[in-house]
């Protein structure tokens, strides 16, 4: 079993920059491909980003260019830096591990960006 917890989130004004990170236990992420996925009220869970155990990325087209996914295999941790944040970019975000058929999630972490 794995456990995601993730951090960093916050209000931030437009144009400004978090680090969003998805710490895990039980198993090691570099096996694993890891999704930031964004919630936002009213609309379906969408996939922003993802790293492989190869270190492929993926980016969703509206964050290409500010947003950058990384891992750190010692700390077990992967990050999501997000720059030139925008008033869309608000949501709930959340980690998924993937390997497989297996799948977890984290609770995820609000990020709100606002002047």
């Amino acid at each position: 079993q794995v456990q995601l917890v993730e951090s960093g989130g916050g209000l931030v004004q437009p144009g400004g920059s978090l680090r969003l990170s998805c710490a895990a236990s039980g198993d090691r992420l570099a096996l694993y491909t890891i999704g930031w996925f964004r919630q936002v009220p009213g609309k379906e869970r969408e996939r922003i980003s993802c790293i492989n155990s190869s270190n492929g990325t993926y980016y969703e087209e509206s964050v290409k260019g500010r947003f950058t996914i990384s891992r750190d295999n010692v700390k077990n941790t992967v990050y999501l830096h997000m720059n030139s944040l925008k008033p869309e970019d608000t949501g709930v975000y959340v980690c998924n591990a993937a390997r497989g058929m297996i799948n977890y999630w984290g609770q995820g972490t609000q990020v709100t960006v606002s002047s």
